[in-house]
């Protein structure tokens, strides 16, 4: 009886089995909404004025060294000047170079519509801060046609990104919509206000973000209803009204504390 020889097979070794990295997530684009094609139209003069060649006046805490106010745009543009100082420098000397610092500023977009209720739309310029380093506040300039010229009739700062950055403007029903990311963070004068105390967010990527209203009474915008903070997260999420009052009162603010749970990182 014939035997099959023995064959010996040698052992394979173990497929690798390779992890799939996980996509990193994309870093949202915060400026969608302001830079879309809404209200870039208009039948006013404005439509017509060139605001990238203009001189803006700036903003309180972000006037020059020098004491100067404006800041004239050229094509759209103006550099920042740093003005390095060194360690070995005497004071005099210092304080010279000092001096000639600037801050740049660069066009973004104007959104036009009618907010004052005149019947003519108003044109919102919106500027980027440049400040040589991380940082991208915006200004809103709020012009209305008069005697054959802009007139501007309130300019106010925004944050940075997160941080009270500028999400959005629109009209409706006669009022001017603004859209700050972060919690309760609203327009106060000319200034956006300062965050809640432990509200801390990644610049790049907020969890929320505050929608605040402002009708013109014919010399100013004043604030219209409640401040309204919205989930970036869950859209469906009802908004919490007026939150910093709520985190100004210690009793109001622990059982909101308990009750939220914390955004995620």
């Amino acid at each position: 009886m014939e035997t099959t020889p023995e064959v010996n097979i040698a052992p394979q070794p173990a497929a690798e089995i390779k992890a799939t990295p996980e996509p990193t997530p994309s870093v949202p684009n915060l400026q969608a909404e302001l830079l879309d094609d809404r209200n870039k139209i208009t039948n006013s003069p404005l439509g017509t004025f060139e605001f990238k060649n203009h001189t803006y006046e700036l903003p309180r805490c972000w006037q020059n060294p020098d004491g100067t106010t404006e800041i004239t745009l050229v094509n759209g543009k103006v550099a920042p000047v740093e003005a390095a100082t060194k360690d070995d420098m005497d004071p005099e000397t210092k304080a010279v170079i000092k001096a000639e610092r600037r801050i740049g500023m660069s066009y973004v977009t104007t959104k036009y519509f009618d907010i004052t209720g005149d019947g003519q739309d108003e044109a919102l310029v919106v500027l980027k801060i440049e400040t040589a380093g991380s940082a991208i506040p915006q200004l809103v300039y709020v012009f209305t046609w008069k005697d054959g010229k802009p007139e501007l009739i309130w300019p106010f700062r925004t944050g940075d990104r997160a941080d009270g950055g500028l999400k959005d403007l629109r009209a409706e029903n006669g009022e001017l919509v603004v859209e700050l990311y972060g919690r309760d963070r609203f327009i106060l004068g000319q200034t956006e206000t300062g965050k809640i105390t432990g509200d801390e967010e990644q610049l790049c990527c907020p969890t929320f973000f505050t929608r605040s209203r402002y009708k013109w009474n014919g010399k100013n915008f004043l604030m219209q209803g409640k401040r309204l903070t919205f989930s970036v997260e869950d859209p469906n999420a009802a908004p919490i009204e007026n939150l910093g009052d709520i985190m100004n009162d210690p009793a109001k603010a622990k059982k909101y504390l308990e009750s939220t749970p914390a955004p995620k990182r």
